[in-house]
């Protein structure tokens, strides 16, 4: 828990409550939205959540 809570804070650049918010809400529902932007730029993070040994997946909200 407290490494994905880093990973978010150090690549998202997230505070500390920000990221284990986040952490929290993936742990108790099973998936938190960390970032909103551009579909290059959420597939690049998906590869980097990847990259850290994370499952992250990006949808296209409708």
């Amino acid at each position: 828990m407290s490494y994905v809570t880093w990973v978010l804070q150090h690549h998202f650049g997230y505070s500390e409550a920000k990221a284990t918010k986040l952490m929290m809400d993936v742990h108790q529902e099973g998936r938190a939205v960390v970032a909103i932007g551009a579909r290059e730029k959420m597939e690049a993070d998906t590869e980097a959540m990847h990259g850290y040994g994370l499952w992250a997946t990006f949808q296209k909200d409708d």
